[in-house]
């Protein structure tokens, strides 16, 4: 299984300098979860950037992954990176998410750039 994160999916989508390096995992719909919180972050920065239409279809290219909701197994799991590792809330429910589906992270956030089961990619 794949997760690409909230950078990767906006490169994807703006088709910045490493949209190459994530469609890989994103052009692999049956292989690839969504952690409902990236719907939140990618939606939110859709729609501040351009409109309401197109976040919404943004969102819509997403949930034809399999989209994954915030259980509480994710949230204690979760609060436990969040104390470990000395994560933001969103990036601990991603890692969680990631960890309980046995996905690899792909990911441009540098919170994320030492954990051994995550694919890094430095923005260009």
């Amino acid at each position: 299984m794949n997760l690409v994160d909230s950078s990767g999916w906006l490169e994807y989508f703006t088709d910045g300098k490493n949209s190459e390096i994530f469609s890989k995992p994103l052009n692999n719909k049956e292989e690839l979860i969504v952690p409902s919180i990236i719907l939140y972050e990618v939606f939110m920065v859709v729609l501040r950037e351009k409109d309401e239409n197109t976040a919404l279809q943004v969102i819509a290219t997403m949930q034809q992954c399999k989209v994954i909701e915030l259980s509480s197994e994710i949230a204690i799991q979760a609060a436990k990176l969040s104390h470990e590792k000395n994560l933001p809330m969103a990036d601990s429910i991603i890692l969680a998410t990631g960890i309980l589906y046995d996905a690899v992270i792909w990911t441009q956030d540098a919170d994320f750039k030492n954990i051994s089961y995550v694919k890094y990619f430095s923005k260009k």
